[in-house]
């Protein structure tokens, strides 16, 4: 017992938490205890005072037993009075813990105080007995022993309360028999000293087993809570990993994931309803790039944190909105319990046109590619959505377009291109053919523009765009150049051979091939090899490589210093400034087609060709007409001063073989 109790105290020492806590498990138990006691305590009282009034001590009895009432009615009292340390527990804040520690040890020593006190009035019982000589004294005796074992059996929890209560009335019996005198008396006082130590040393280990029991017991709880939290911490952290998971960090829009996952939730439930469609709409966001390039990556963060609230704040209930990545979006809703789709789109692109911030009005738009039938695969689904938002922006922006069969072909003619254009490039499936560029007023042709054809065998000729973006797609950019350029070199070294050094071929670069192949030594390291003059060859690149001039200036800067002349094609369209086309090294600029066509009836666009011709004049940068079709229009070129010019009315493209006359020689 001695070595549970060394070892609880050291517990305690180490854990003082845990030591409160038992400490106020004790006061609770002791005030449980009084309060059960105290009545026997006043009945046996009560008895005393009957027995003294009856032996002729009335009187004295009176006031002992006043005294004893007095003394319990302190105690009940004491019990009852609010103990704000009985509300301590583990959740306690640290800066309460000890001001609620401090009142239950407070309350613990006013009752040992009470005890103590209520103890002395028992002591007094000898007077009421002449000091235990009296014919009553074995009633007295018997009172008081049973009285103390009462003590010490109901409060088990706090030793010293007890102690402080018996000590007195059994001290008082022995001191009363040793002073009578007498053998058996004397041998009855060392009786009734031992029967005191025994009682100690019980109230003693009974106190130990209740604070043992109180710790095993607020230990199990601690772990109970323990494990609630750890739980709860667990839940948490794993709602928080699923919400990262599928939640987009800066939106809090759903990532891919997450959408992926909702959509196909959804599309099964759809699939059990008959008939039921589904609308998945791809959104691309027209002029980001160049917010990102103006304002910073910082400014573009926040727009597409309000692009996604503007988003959320438009979308009907239950409609699934996502950031795929980038400045891409996507949604999915059923269109039978929401708005009509192209309804849902223009507002979205409504509010989406609405300025941000301080951001040019109308520098930011956006696109959208939609599908709308039955539910299938994830992946299905969004390749039709994409392919609609592609042919979206091809349009223009703040545009919208739904997935038709149209759309579908050209979908399946892709899909078929990526699967069979590497076995084409190995089979020499594709060809290269040749439109003349003619000089003095379309007369005479002095050079070659070379033009990748491809007669798929199952969707016949593809546009040499959608080759070019097959190419990318398929991983085979370098491969499709490198086929074209081995092309070309051919035609450069028959034109050498028929004593026509002075014929320059053009051959075209996409900004994909520009920016992700090393076309500048590609092509040098060919010609090299061939022994070809570099000033045969032509690059010509489109107006929207402008738009990354860094990452292409100094291939473009080698071609140029090689001796390779570049052409700047679709000149016009928008990207290019005077600035742009001394970076890119431009030597020749060609019109393009849309301000070439219908150049007679039109006086704005003859316009902008006498200005870009004067240009090319100031500049001394050659200027090309593309896209004549019209003897009308080939007049009106004449008629500007136009030097060089190329179309289906001057000649047609068409296999490698001595190109034909003009035919309005």
């Amino acid at each position: 017992m001695i070595g549970l109790h060394s070892a609880l105290r050291s517990t305690q020492n180490a854990d003082p938490a845990l030591g409160r806590l038992i400490r106020r498990d004790q006061l609770d138990a002791v005030r449980q205890s009084v309060l059960r006691a105290i009545p026997v305590n006043m009945l046996l009282g009560l008895t005393g005072t009957l027995v003294a009034l009856q032996a002729g001590q009335g009187e004295a009895g009176a006031v002992w037993f006043a005294f004893s009432t007095a003394a319990n009615l302190l105690r009940i009292g004491l019990c009852r009075a609010p103990c704000p340390g009985l509300a301590l527990d583990a959740a306690t804040p640290p800066e309460a813990v000890e001001a609620l520690a401090e009142s239950i040890d407070r309350h613990l020593a006013l009752s040992s105080l009470a005890a103590l006190l209520s103890g002395l009035v028992w002591a007094c019982l000898p007077f009421l007995c002449a000091g235990y000589t009296a014919p009553q004294t074995l009633f007295y005796l018997t009172v008081t022993c049973g009285i103390t074992a009462g003590a010490v059996t109901h409060a088990i929890a706090y030793a010293r309360i007890p102690s402080c209560f018996i000590t007195p009335p059994l001290l008082s019996v022995a001191a009363c028999l040793l002073y009578a005198g007498g053998f058996d008396r004397i041998c009855l006082a060392a009786t009734v000293f031992l029967y005191l130590v025994a009682l100690l040393r019980s109230s003693a280990a009974t106190e130990t087993l209740f604070r043992e029991s109180s710790r095993l017991k607020n230990e199990a709880t601690a772990l109970a809570r323990s494990r609630a939290a750890a739980h709860a911490s667990a839940s948490t952290l794993a709602e928080e990993m699923r919400q990262r998971a599928t939640h987009d960090g800066l939106t809090g829009l759903l990532n891919r994931a997450g959408f992926a996952q909702a959509v196909e939730e959804r599309a099964a439930a759809s699939r059990q309803g008959p008939g039921a469609d589904l609308c998945l709409m791809l959104l691309d966001l027209d002029g980001f790039k160049s917010v990102n390039d103006v304002y910073g990556h910082g400014t573009g963060d926040r727009v597409l944190v309000e692009v996604g609230r503007r988003l959320g704040a438009a979308l009907p209930p239950a409609c699934l909105a996502a950031r795929l990545g980038g400045d891409e979006f996507a949604l999915c809703y059923d269109p039978a319990a929401g708005p009509e789709p192209a309804a849902l789109a223009e507002r979205l692109i409504a509010a989406i046109a609405a300025p941000i911030g301080s951001l040019d009005p109308g520098r930011l738009g956006m696109s959208a590619g939609l599908y709308l039938g039955p539910p299938s695969s994830l992946t299905q689904m969004l390749g039709c959505a994409d392919e609609a938002l592609y042919a979206a922006k091809a349009a223009g922006r703040n545009r919208l377009r739904l997935f038709d069969d149209r759309l579908s072909g050209r979908r399946e003619m892709r899909r078929a291109c990526e699967r069979d254009l590497s076995h084409a490039l190995v089979e020499s499936a594709l060809e290269v053919w040749f439109q003349p560029i003619f000089g003095r007023g379309g007369r005479v042709p002095v050079g070659l523009e070379a033009l990748v054809r491809w007669r798929h065998p199952v969707h016949g000729w593809i546009p040499p765009n959608e080759i070019v973006a097959t190419a990318a797609m398929a991983g085979l950019t370098e491969s499709l150049l490198r086929f074209i350029l081995e092309q070309v070199c051919t035609t450069l070294c028959a034109l050498r051979e028929r004593g026509a050094p002075d014929v320059r071929v053009a051959m075209n670069v996409s900004p994909r091939e520009m920016a992700q192949v090393s076309v500048d030594e590609i092509v040098l390291d060919r010609l090299r090899v061939l022994g070809l003059p570099p000033s045969m060859l032509e690059i010509e690149i489109t107006e929207e490589t402008a738009l990354d001039i860094e990452a292409v200036q100094g291939k473009l800067a080698a071609l140029s210093k090689a001796g390779v002349r570049i052409a700047l094609d679709d000149f016009g369209t928008g990207y290019s400034s005077l600035a742009s086309l001394r970076q890119l090294r431009a030597d020749r600029v060609k019109i393009d087609r849309s301000l070439v066509t219908g150049l007679t009836t039109s006086d704005d666009k003859r316009g902008m060709v006498h200005a870009v011709l004067g240009l090319g004049r100031s500049l001394d940068i050659e200027v090309v007409a593309e896209g004549i079709e019209t003897a009308d229009d080939l007049e009106t070129l004449r008629g500007l001063g136009c030097p060089l010019m190329q179309g289906y009315h001057l000649a047609r493209p068409a296999p490698p073989r001595p190109w034909p006359r003009s035919r309005s020689s």
